[in-house]
């Protein structure tokens, strides 16, 4: 029996779930939701015309690194879409931002 009460006393009591009024103040979480909304859809848009582009472009003659490069670059089209979305992605992002928390509301 002091086995069970000294494990009892050691455990930490459980947090209360999130009540239905933390989840209606969309106010609050706006900021975080449109950086993750700005993030998730400029990445997007701009992986997929990065990865457009390279398709029209032919690979060089000379200078090729063959597989590897092809490898990289998809790595070097992940960080360019990434840094291309954090900088601009809220320009066109806005309108669609609005409609979406339109319908949160």
């Amino acid at each position: 029996m002091q086995v069970r009460s000294v494990v009892a006393s050691q455990v930490a009591p459980r947090p209360a779930p999130p009540s239905v009024a933390d989840a209606v103040r969309p106010e609050e979480n706006d900021a975080e939701l449109r950086q993750a909304f700005d993030r998730a859809i400029g990445e997007t848009l701009f992986a997929q015309m990065l990865k457009s582009m390279r398709r029209t472009v032919g690979k060089p003659a000379y200078f090729h690194g063959g597989r590897a490069e092809e490898v990289f670059q998809q790595q070097l089209d992940q960080v360019l879409a990434e840094k291309l979305s954090k900088s601009t992605a809220e320009q066109f992002t806005g309108p669609m931002f609005e409609l979406f928390t339109m319908e949160r509301r």
